[in-house]
């Protein structure tokens, strides 16, 4: 797998075309689309929700007093917001031991893997953006035990999360002809 350039920043993180407009990233999230089948739309929008599209973002400190920082809610990292243990459990299974979270060909692979196996233990469609990231953001224990369901907050993101999938999906219509086109120019 190439190595993605962690510097390049979309300049409409809203809008598909300009997301994949760097080579690299387009090629990125094919093979994932082509290793684990979760269409690229999907696995954009949960980056996007997750993290922007930024390759250092963690989770807000508490403060205290103002100025004194507190401990992050969790140790979620990078592209994918991925949590150390489900990282680690990607790179074992997938036998990716070099994969890192602030990467974005490896965040977009671990979002394909994570939703293959959302799709294989849960039965989610790997289509279905609004369950996914409901999975996605629960784990799959929770998922099976329904826990977003006392979340109003989340089922308002999860929402989100599919009009983004929609959004994505018709702007990459847009331009999968000339992304195509593009490939390998260079």
């Amino acid at each position: 797998m190439a190595q993605g350039c962690s510097t390049f920043k979309p300049s409409n993180v809203n809008d598909a075309c300009s997301v994949l407009e760097d080579e690299d990233w387009y090629e990125a999230a094919l093979d994932s689309q082509e290793r684990w089948g979760t269409p690229i739309h999907v696995q954009l929008a949960i980056m996007h929700q997750e993290s922007k599209f930024q390759h250092d973002i963690r989770p807000a400190r508490k403060w205290y007093l103002g100025f004194i920082p507190g401990f992050r809610p969790s140790n979620a990292y990078g592209y994918a917001q991925a949590l150390e243990g489900t990282w680690d459990t990607y790179r074992t299974s997938t036998n990716n031991h070099g994969a890192r979270r602030d990467n974005f060909d490896d965040a977009i692979d671990f979002i394909g893997w994570y939703t293959f196996n959302s799709h294989k233990q849960l039965g989610i469609s790997k289509w279905d953006a609004r369950a996914q990231y409901l999975a996605y953001h629960e784990g799959w224990g929770g998922y099976k035990r329904k826990t977003y369901n006392s979340k109003g907050w989340l089922i308002k993101v999860a929402d989100k999360v599919k009009a983004q999938s929609l959004k994505y999906a018709a702007q990459y219509k847009q331009c999968q002809a000339e992304l195509e086109s593009n490939r390998g120019w260079f």
